[in-house]
């Protein structure tokens, strides 16, 4: 892709992104959810490979359908209400239609059909735009309107996120899909705090962000899309693969990593609004994941190729690790555990 237009693309979802995070007023949110959509598909379709097409129309179609429901739930409630600030959304029916929409858009369960297509349909760079930059605005009206959604409708959408999003991670053997499985299961925690303690969603979003940040980088360095190509990276680039490992058990949620803080603060905050049903699902819920991340990871650092495989024989890489991957990896590992000493040092 000529490097203006891609400069152009990433200028507009940063400015898509900007407009809606910044505004008060329905229409502007709208319209930077808009941008956003219209900036992230030529960087979908770039490889005009079919799959890739495919995906830009499925992604398309769904965030069409998913903005005119947030424009549908803002007119409705400015209708009823006289009010087009976002904070203002207090009609019932209009949070109902809102809390619709923004499930699209985010794909949590029901609406996650399109997620795993589209991020399989996309490159590794695209894919993870897609996972953690396109995922951002709508969590901000989430956590705008989040005093007047419905808490039953949340917490059933983020159990069975968290549910579907581990169950059927278990059985791919593409990253993307995994990763996208991976994804929908992380909103289910994100959703089921949000009316409760709002700053939580956040923080768990931003870390899930550099975690996710630092696997598909370090996937996109060793050009391994799938399970097989996985098996032979340790021959290539063992130090990456070690790193990968640490990142991704991280990601799965086991301490002492830094996947360990949101989760162990959202039981906590569970626990204290008598949720201990939720606290304990979600709890063994997050077991489906572990499942599949111990598998990627058992392939990246513990399987040893078979002769009889289909990949040529990698020789190690002596090409320098790149410097982002190194910085979101060490805090994704290291960020839980060294909090308590920078705070007694301070």
């Amino acid at each position: 892709m000529n490097p203006q237009a891609k400069l152009i693309f990433i200028s507009s979802l940063l400015l898509g992104t900007t407009i809606t995070i910044s505004s008060n007023h329905w229409i502007m949110a709208w319209t930077g959810l808009e941008i956003n959509t219209l900036a992230i598909l030529p960087l979908i379709s770039k490889s005009h490979h079919p799959r890739a097409v495919e995906a830009a129309t499925k992604y398309f179609l769904v965030q069409a359908a998913a903005s005119a429901l947030v424009l549908f739930s803002s007119m409705t409630n400015a209708w009823h209400t006289g009010q087009w600030d976002i904070t203002q959304l207090t009609h019932p029916t209009s949070s109902l239609i809102l809390t619709a929409a923004i499930s699209i858009k985010l794909g949590l369960v029901p609406f996650h059909f399109w997620f795993p297509e589209v991020l399989q349909g996309s490159s590794l760079t695209t894919g993870l735009l897609l996972s953690t930059a396109m995922k951002f605005p709508p969590i901000t009206l989430l956590y705008m309107t989040s005093s007047s959604l419905n808490p039953t409708l949340l917490t059933t959408l983020a159990v069975l996120s968290a549910a579907l999003g581990g169950w059927m991670g278990l059985n791919q053997t593409q990253i993307r899909k995994i990763m996208a499985f991976s994804s929908i299961s992380h909103l289910g925690w994100m959703a089921i705090i949000i009316i409760y303690n709002p700053k939580l969603t956040l923080l768990n979003f931003y870390l899930y962000t550099l975690m996710t940040a630092a696997v598909f980088l370090t996937f996109n360095s060793m050009k391994v899309l799938k399970l097989s190509t996985l098996m032979t990276a340790w021959t290539k680039a063992p130090s990456l693969s070690t790193t990968l490992l640490l990142t991704l058990l991280s990601l799965a949620g086991l301490p002492p990593l830094t996947g360990f803080l949101p989760k162990w603060l959202i039981i906590q905050e569970l626990t204290k609004q008598d949720m201990i049903l939720a606290a304990v699902t979600m709890s063994l819920l997050s077991l489906l994941g572990l499942f599949f991340y111990l598998r990627l990871a058992y392939c990246a650092t513990i399987t040893l190729p078979p002769h009889t495989t289909n990949h040529m024989k990698q020789w190690h890489n002596n090409k320098p690790i790149n410097p982002m991957i190194a910085i979101l990896t060490t805090m994704s590992i290291m960020l839980l555990p060294m909090s308590p000493m920078m705070a007694s040092a301070l």
